[in-house]
């Protein structure tokens, strides 16, 4: 597809695993420059429609931004920033929230951090009591938080709250390293904030519901990208690599392993692209679908990290590879909005098998 040549071809240049090292170190999972050069591609305004200045693409055109981002171990906001938070304000039907702050997004001016109150599985306080337009609480685990200027928090009956960041009474904002160097952790705690409510929807958990899953899918197509970087890592290494008078890749058992691999990694891009174009489809499809592929690519994506990192040998473990930016990427992926054994729980529980 052309986006995805577009960025992965506008990330190779400017993400030599030199400049790489030092945005990913700092750990603040951002960089100016970078986020600029997004800016020129067109990817702030992804799923903003056009007449708030933004593409109006689907899921599936966000799904194949997130795996070039992923391919790529990008260290800039986009899941909650770029994909969630527009969502979450087309699915409020509040039209003057939306004239607000849809345009600013498609502009790169406003960067959202989202996160959940009890909804998504993570571990730590998720906890917003809201009073009036004055929210409290501490919310941990907060999506693309480390750089964000804005933060959305979804209460746990669905409805969702806007307001500035860190700077403005009663917002206190912490980010930590996290075992992405990619991606911070954010964490909030807020006491009388001042905040908006966004226009309810006929179904407020729903619509919260949708906007969850639809981040589920996308971290799902960032670990494809990232697995499918490991595989081709570990195929080029094995064509380079002489041991014995002979490349590695010739031997059998490295062989074997790169047939593995592909044979894991194959089926996924099918399973996160369909369960993309299925949010668009019946509910009740949609969310199956969605934590499928978040199930699936999580466990997927640790085998292949794994195998592609043996596949180098003792120089996998090493930082002068670098493998380890992707194989964290994918781990920290798996448990983000909940690891595989929550959403397999979730499958269960919308298809009544359990209670």
């Amino acid at each position: 597809m052309m986006l995805a040549e577009s960025l992965g071809g506008f990330l190779a240049e400017r993400l030599p695993m030199g400049k790489f090292r030092t945005v990913a170190e700092s750990g603040s999972g951002f960089d100016g420059e970078l986020w600029s050069g997004l800016a020129a591609q067109g990817i702030m305004g992804i799923m903003v429609p056009e007449e708030f200045g933004g593409l109006g693409l689907s899921l599936l055109d966000a799904v194949v931004a997130a795996e070039a981002l992923g391919y790529h171990a990008a260290p800039t906001p986009f899941a909650a920033a770029l994909v969630m938070a527009p969502l979450a304000l087309m699915g409020s039907g509040d039209r003057a929230q939306q004239k607000t702050w849809l345009p600013r997004i498609a502009s790169g001016e406003v960067r959202i951090g989202l996160g959940f109150a009890g909804m998504s599985g993570q571990t730590g306080e998720a906890v917003g009591r809201l009073d009036g337009d004055r929210l409290s609480g501490r919310i941990t685990a907060v999506l693309d938080g480390g750089s964000a200027t804005h933060f959305m928090v979804y209460l746990q009956d669905g409805r969702a709250a806007l307001f500035a960041a860190a700077g403005e009474p009663g917002v206190s904002v912490t980010t930590h390293r996290s075992l992405d160097r990619t991606r911070p952790v954010t964490e909030l705690v807020l006491h009388d904030a001042r905040a908006t409510i966004l226009g309810a929807a006929n179904d407020p958990k729903a619509a919260a519901t949708a906007v969850l899953d639809a981040g589920r899918v996308l971290l799902a197509g960032d670990t494809l990208g990232a697995a499918q970087s490991m595989f081709d890592k570990a195929l080029l290494y094995s064509k380079e690599r002489v041991q014995f008078n002979r490349v590695i890749g010739s031997f059998q058992a490295v062989k074997h392993t790169l047939a593995d691999i592909i044979t894991i990694l194959e089926p996924c891009r099918s399973l996160v692209w369909y369960a993309a174009h299925a949010q668009a489809g019946p509910p009740a499809e949609a969310r199956l679908a969605a934590l499928q592929a978040k199930a699936h690519l999580g466990d997927a994506g640790r085998e292949i990290a794994r195998l592609s990192t043996e596949i180098h040998g003792g120089m996998g473990f090493t930082d002068l590879l670098g493998l380890h930016y992707w194989f964290k990427r994918i781990a920290f992926n798996r448990q983000l909005l909940g690891a595989p054994e929550r959403c397999r729980h979730e499958a269960a529980i919308a298809q009544e098998w359990v209670s």
